[in-house]
């Protein structure tokens, strides 16, 4: 058994680890890719959803017109991003700011009971969010149209800056049209686009459809009849056995 002082310091190093990680994650897109503005949202079949706003706050003033302070040195605001986030149809859940290529970046976590009323929002007002459901398939699709494109002067961009629109869907897709061509980790797509693209106006068209029954739902149900039928097998060898005698 290792002594007490090396499990203690052991476990400082994985908290710190977990911290380096969670940083990272918070400030990079996927397999590492950077986004200036980035929107994340994971849907339930319901139509509630958990929304991830990542943005440097440049992105913000610039794409949604949210008055922030832009020096590199300013207080971060957490009261700001929650009084800009805040609806009668949303609740924010967490606020964290964090610095990257010498600009500041907000995280903000939104939670939402119908995803169809987010255009609502003030910084979810570019899109228009539907979601039809039938017998046989759950047809998502969300159309982002024109930023503000506010002028804020030179805050750092090379031109090469992206903006994605990722979601975490419920249940196994069947169609969809996202640019990256590909299904990550079974059920999450995004959609990119440039910086300058957002900034003009270029609409993103997004569309989805998908099962109607969520994956959780149909792994419990092959869980639960992996069991049933480990059991009817246990059942059979024991009277077997029992016959044997």
């Amino acid at each position: 058994m290792w002594p007490w002082s090396v499990r203690r310091a052991s476990q400082r190093r994985a908290i710190v680890l977990g911290a380096l990680v969670a940083a990272w994650s918070a400030g990079c897109g996927t397999f590492g890719k950077e986004y200036e503005y980035e929107e994340d949202v994971t849907l339930s079949l319901d139509g509630s959803a958990t929304i991830y706003v990542n943005a440097s706050l440049a992105a913000l003033t610039v794409l949604r017109d949210v008055d922030l302070d832009l020096r590199p040195n300013a207080r971060f605001d957490a009261e700001k991003f929650r009084a800009v986030f805040s609806s009668p149809v949303s609740r924010v859940d967490r606020v964290s700011g964090y610095r990257r290529h010498g600009r500041r970046y907000a995280t903000v976590r939104i939670d939402v009971d119908d995803i169809r009323r987010l255009q609502s929002v003030q910084p979810f007002a570019w899109s228009s969010y539907t979601l039809d459901r039938s017998s046989t398939e759950v047809i998502y699709r969300q159309t982002v149209s024109a930023s503000v494109n506010r002028e804020v002067g030179n805050v750092g961009w090379n031109g090469r800056e992206l903006v994605a629109f990722r979601l975490h869907l419920p249940s196994q897709i069947t169609y969809h049209n996202a640019s990256s061509k590909t299904v990550e980790r079974g059920n999450i797509l995004t959609w990119e686009q440039s910086l300058a693209d957002r900034r003009a106006g270029v609409p993103v068209a997004i569309e989805i459809r998908m099962e109607p029954t969520s994956i959780l739902y149909r792994t419990l149900w092959l869980f639960a009849i992996s069991g049933l039928a480990a059991l009817m097998a246990l059942g059979a060898i024991v009277w077997w056995v029992r016959r044997k005698a």
